[in-house]
């Protein structure tokens, strides 16, 4: 096994024994979503710096959220109701499952993902509210 740069390449983890690294391309959530169901978790790391355009969410399981590096601020829409959760260097956040949540950059920051992919959704921020 040799070493990989978690930026450029996702890990799955099947609900099997063996793990499988996943090359980013720019057709990757394209390529993922032509596969059909995965099953398992995919841990993924990001680079932002800046915030997200859109909200998320993940209504097969929760998400876990490790920040290595940087400040973020994860918005979680609970009922219409905005909460905010601050991240700063390092601390992690676990989203539940369903939950809309987005994310606003305070410093560039790095984080790493643990999610259950499986018909990930996306709606257009509707405004911005700080």
């Amino acid at each position: 096994m040799s070493a990989f740069d978690p930026l450029g390449t996702f890990v799955h983890l099947p609900d099997g024994p063996q793990a499988s690294l996943l090359p980013v391309t720019p057709d990757f959530w394209e390529e993922l979503e032509a596969r059909g169901d995965i099953g398992g978790r995919l841990v993924s790391a990001y680079r932002f710096d800046a915030d997200w355009t859109s909200w998320e969410r993940h209504p097969a399981g929760d998400e876990l959220v490790v920040l290595l590096s940087g400040a973020i601020d994860f918005v979680l829409d609970e009922g219409g109701r905005e909460r905010v959760v601050p991240l700063r260097g390092r601390g992690a956040l676990l989203v539940p499952r369903g939950l809309w949540h987005t994310a606003r950059v305070s410093a560039p920051c790095e984080a790493l993902f643990v999610t259950r992919g499986d018909g990930t959704e996306h709606r257009p921020l509707a405004r911005r509210s700080r």
